[in-house]
């Protein structure tokens, strides 16, 4: 599953993003908002340091915010290490968590009654917004609400061509956890992932969703760190 996370991670596409492949890195050029994302890594040692200064120059240019996203298994191993000390901030490490679907316990499909799908972009973050408005086909957004009120959501992309689904969000109002409301998120969007055909879906995971996934029938595969950066004000 790592072997085909990879390839994915290398020939990807995302909605309202440039992908642009250079030697020993992916990166993603934002063209909705300003905010783009390195993606893939594979550098010798000794083309560390002149990559990590090409980056910094192209997005300074462009004024983007931008994350190198290093997983464990890049090239070199100590990549987190280096953008550390060129002043990147560093986020707590997430673990990328597979499921294949076809192997999924069985109760991951119970019904989910606590959560709808969203039909109205507007009530969307921005990005989501964007990807329900111009690609509805490829996203799909749930949320639980009480009162009327949203308490938890999380989303499921579906790239075409792909063997992947991917679950983004997760996200539940402190007050309201411990509820079974992110499982219930997670089984509806797999639900919907398994009734579209992919064979997979990953979730970047940290440690308080973490071992609810792994119930559920969840891998770790890897680990990600998100270092980011931002130009000069």
């Amino acid at each position: 599953m790592l072997d085909l996370y990879d390839h994915e991670r290398r020939t990807g596409i995302e909605v309202g993003m440039r992908r642009e492949e250079l030697p020993g890195l992916i990166r993603h050029i934002d063209q909705v908002g300003s905010f783009s994302t390195v993606t893939f890594t594979d550098l010798a040692e000794a083309d560390v340091e002149r990559v990590i200064d090409e980056q910094l120059a192209y997005f300074d240019a462009i004024k983007h915010d931008f994350e190198w996203k290093v997983f464990s298994h890049d090239r070199p191993a100590h990549m987190v290490d280096r953008l550390r000390a060129r002043g990147f901030d560093i986020d707590e490490p997430e673990a990328i968590m597979g499921l294949e679907i076809a192997s999924a316990p069985r109760q991951l499909f119970r019904p989910v009654p606590a959560v709808h799908k969203l039909t109205n972009p507007e009530q969307a973050p921005e990005r989501v917004r964007y990807e329900m408005e111009h690609t509805p086909d490829q996203i799909a957004v749930y949320v639980a609400e009480d009162d009327g009120r949203p308490v938890s959501h999380g989303w499921v992309r579906f790239p075409p061509h792909s063997l992947f689904a991917s679950l983004w969000g997760g996200s539940t109002a402190p007050e309201y956890r411990g509820r079974g409301l992110y499982s219930q998120l997670v089984s509806a969007r797999v639900e919907e992932a398994r009734r579209r055909g992919y064979q997979y879906v990953t979730v970047d995971a940290r440690h308080m969703s973490r071992p609810i996934l792994e119930r559920r029938g969840f891998l770790r595969l890897t680990t990600a760190t998100a270092c980011t950066h931002s130009p000069p004000a």
